[in-house]
């Protein structure tokens, strides 16, 4: 996904399921999203031979608006610099 939905940034996380740095990617995120107004797209990569091929190894993998940020962890601060400057 490429688009911000109404005047809200999209984070997509690219995961699968029994990921433990997937779900404290994720948890992460979800902690922040009302303070930080994104929305949150999860996308698993076992669906899809494309996704798996581009993500496997490095999962999860956090998008903002199209953008790949980071591989593993979710660096909050860096985030936080990062939808501000989209504002």
């Amino acid at each position: 996904m490429n688009a911000i939905v109404g005047q809200r940034h999209v984070i997509t996380v690219y995961s699968r399921p029994e990921c433990h740095l997937c779900a404290e990617a994720i948890a992460t995120l979800q902690a922040l999203q009302d303070e930080l107004g994104f929305a949150l797209d999860e996308q698993d990569i076992d669906g899809d031979e494309a996704l798996q091929r581009a993500y496997f190894e490095r999962i999860p993998v956090v998008a903002l608006d199209g953008e790949e940020l980071f591989d593993y962890f979710v660096d909050e601060k860096r985030l936080r610099e990062r939808l501000e400057s989209r504002r």
